[in-house]
């Protein structure tokens, strides 16, 4: 910036920000609906500039600084534009020109080196991977197996997280579904993606793909829709590869017969859209067919659901990073629930259950049970 105001354009950076960006942010008219809808206006005095980042991309100019790293890829923006802008893309790009400037947040390299020598962004040992299944006798998959369930790292680790598998496995016994898992399961890769870590990225995504395909995979259920987006959107297909999340099998076993749920349970229960489930993949029908098929179970919209929920806050990185308290989306969606007087909030992504339960802890919503 010079002395009168007046932004002067390093050609060097020009170059730069542009090879990264590779033009996504052209097609911007600058209209600021963005910045208008971005999650981060509702817990900040200043919302995030998401308009002023791809004015600056469009420009080749430096001055993104901290806020691509706020960033949580909901994808709320990109449903919004007009014109059809990728922003979240674009924030990628930029935060990998931020690895190449040292210019990231403290926390995420440790993520990195522990994906690195671990084998999963939780700093755990790769020994402890299939101990959420202890007790289960599961079978290592084969290609005679119909699907594979692929757990990943959260509920690998996390122990709240963990209980999601298991009770995926006892549903997928009831429905009589022959499948298997990895012992030596590898990480999908996503939160190297989200980091800004593009050349790191190629290495995990090529050693996973040689993984399933040595292993004879062809269909595969994720739990996490993380993983889901990463295998169906960052992964090149191979001959009859079909990644599933797991409302989405559920729901088919359902319709086909195959699942039925037997035992009432009386109550109200309200239903957060992931936004890597609903955004990203148009995924909203499945998880609320499974809700409407238990019976005496009654089933409540949030004022802001579908195509317009509002965020957990742990996409896109977050999860590694720390939000101050105030800032935390996870507390708005508790009160949405509380107000529609439900007594259970339910979600069906490891990250949204670690945000909202955290943020129904803080908040004393005790009588709100996040499932």
């Amino acid at each position: 910036m010079s002395e009168s105001g007046v932004r002067v354009l390093d050609d060097l950076v020009w170059d730069e920000v542009s090879a990264a960006t590779k033009g996504a942010a052209a097609p911007c008219f600058q209209c600021g609906v963005c910045t208008a809808v971005c999650p981060w206006g509702l817990v900040q005095k200043e919302p995030v500039n998401v308009r002023r980042l791809i004015r600056l991309a469009q420009l080749g100019a430096d001055g993104w600084g901290e806020a691509i790293w706020l960033c949580t890829t909901c994808g709320l923006c990109e449903t919004r534009c007009p014109r059809g802008v990728p922003v979240s893309e674009i924030i990628l790009a930029l935060r990998r020109l931020a690895w190449d400037r040292r210019a990231v947040p403290k926390g995420l390299p440790t993520v990195l080196w522990a994906t690195h020598w671990d084998g999963n962004p939780w700093d755990q040992p790769p020994s402890q991977r299939h101990a959420w299944a202890k007790g289960l006798d599961l079978r290592p998959f084969t290609s005679e197996d119909e699907v594979l369930l692929y757990v990943g790292c959260t509920a690998a680790y996390d122990r709240r997280s963990q209980k999601i598998a298991r009770s995926l496995v006892a549903l997928l016994r009831a429905a009589r579904v022959k499948f298997g898992v990895l012992p030596d399961e590898p990480c999908c890769g996503e939160s190297v993606r989200t980091a800004g870590q593009e050349g790191y990225l190629a290495e995990v995504v090529a050693a996973t793909t040689k993984r399933f395909k040595d292993a004879g995979v062809r269909r595969l259920v994720t739990v996490s829709p993380h993983c889901l987006d990463m295998f169906r959107s960052h992964y090149s297909p191979w001959d009859g590869f079909r990644p599933f999340h797991y409302t989405e099998y559920l729901a088919q076993l359902v319709d086909d017969g195959s699942l039925r749920f037997k035992r009432e349970v009386p109550g109200t229960v309200a239903y957060h859209d992931p936004c890597y489930l609903g955004r990203r993949h148009g995924i909203y029908d499945p998880p609320r067919k499974l809700l409407a098929a238990i019976p005496g179970l009654t089933l409540v919209e949030l004022p802001l659901s579908r195509e317009d929920a509002l965020c957990c806050g742990g996409g896109g990185g977050r999860m590694w990073l720390e939000t101050p308290a105030g800032e935390r989306f996870g507390d708005l969606r508790i009160r949405e629930a509380l107000e529609t007087g439900a007594e259970w909030l339910a979600t069906s992504c490891p990250f949204c259950i670690l945000c909202l339960e955290d943020s129904a802890k803080v908040l004393g919503a005790e009588r709100l049970k996040v499932v």
